[in-house]
């Protein structure tokens, strides 16, 4: 019998990034013209500058820097920065329309392809072109969900069982290689691995549940001056937040969404719990992941339905080192930012991974976000002293 070839690194590759688009159009294929091209909030894009500004990304990386030829639409591409043009503006720009840009995404993947075949692959930029796609289309999954356009097909977080307050897994002291391992694809703010001792703690084994966050807004969770930082207070009171965009009306098991940091923390507070560390969750979710022989931790449930906040500010790991662009991570360095794991029901897996490093302000929460709780460990108590 005759063996077939191994395929190639470059048909590997040309396979994934078509079974990625075509996810990309059948996510948007049910919109109207006039849904693709209104600016839905000031906060997120209009879901046709996404499209352009995919097909700008790949021209850029994957044609012009890696097969070194012209831009497609040199004209084009200001408009298509991210940071040359903020959210809030882009639904006043005389960006492509829904067929143009839908054009644009097929010229140059037909690109691509090409410079593929002369080519073939950079192992780093074709897979940071394809994770780009995947998270952006995660973003404007969103912006659908705020203007009710989601597909038909598409649903939000599973149920878990609906357990009444955290059940909460040991974590034992050790240490941790905290990123992502060499040999692996991993954008820059993961690495380099850094060894960090863990102190024992305690982590819930669910995300913070629909029914538990009816409890605390019953309960005065948006009046409960305590509960808040000052911080967190000044925003809720100076926005007049009381909860209404978090998501919180699925079955009582089904984890909480839309969540902000800030009611994050409160939130933890009014429990007499926190937020994990990152380094707290990364050590959590490694354990949990490991065969069953070699780990006695259970393993955490509910990843990959809700981004979950942790207490740490985004900052650089030490001996970063800014690659292939410093847009990507360092310019949000020790800037408020906070940090979320795990992924969320829209993310790909291949995105979301166990070092992969998401992170917003701290008031936001538009992103599908949600909470799981930490806590010291419980003290062992100290033997009662022996008789002489």
């Amino acid at each position: 019998m005759a063996i077939s070839p191994r395929p190639s690194a470059a048909d590997v590759m040309a396979t994934d990034l078509e079974a990625v688009r075509a996810r990309t159009r059948g996510l948007v294929a049910h919109l109207s013209t006039a849904d693709l091209e209104r600016q839905i909030d000031p906060i997120l894009s209009p879901l046709v500058w996404d499209l352009g500004h995919i097909a700008a990304y790949e021209d850029l990386w994957l044609v012009h820097r890696h097969g070194g030829h012209d831009l497609l639409h040199g004209e084009l591409a200001a408009l298509y920065d991210a940071f040359e043009t903020p959210r809030a503006v882009r639904g006043d720009l005389a960006i492509l329309g829904h067929a143009d840009a839908l054009r644009y995404l097929d010229d140059v993947r037909a690109r691509t392809l090409a410079v593929m075949d002369a080519r073939g692959v950079d192992p780093v930029l074709h897979e940071m072109v394809l994770r780009h796609e995947l998270q952006h289309t995660e973003t404007m999954l969103q912006a659908m969900e705020v203007a009710g356009l989601l597909p038909p097909h598409v649903a939000g977080p599973a149920a878990g069982p609906g357990v009444a307050g955290p059940e909460w897994l040991e974590i034992p002291a050790g240490p941790l290689p905290m990123g992502a391992a060499a040999g692996v694809f991993a954008y820059d703010n993961e690495r380099p691995v850094r060894h960090v001792e863990v102190p024992a703690f305690r982590i819930a084994r669910r995300p913070v549940t629909s029914a538990s966050w009816l409890t605390f807004t019953e309960g005065g969770g948006y009046v409960r001056r305590e509960w808040w930082s000052d911080e967190g207070w000044a925003w809720k009171e100076d926005q007049d937040i009381n909860g209404d965009h978090v998501r919180a009306d699925g079955p009582s098991g089904t984890p909480v969404c839309h969540v902000s940091w800030f009611e994050a923390e409160a939130f933890a507070r009014s429990v007499g719990a926190r937020l994990p560390t990152e380094a707290e969750w990364e050590k959590a979710a490694s354990l949990a992941r490991r065969p069953a022989p070699s780990s006695p931790i259970d393993p955490l449930e509910g990843v990959g339905q809700v981004w979950e906040w942790t207490s740490s500010e985004f900052s650089a790991y030490p001996g970063f080192r800014a690659h292939p662009y410093r847009e990507y991570s360092e310019v949000f360095f020790d800037r408020g930012y906070r940090v979320l794991r795990g992924g969320s029901w829209a993310a790909d897996p291949r995105v979301a991974t166990t070092t992969f490093r998401n992170w917003d302000l701290p008031q936001r929460s538009q992103i599908f976000s949600g909470v799981r709780l930490a806590a010291d460990a419980v003290p062992t108590p100290s033997p009662p002293p022996s008789r002489s």
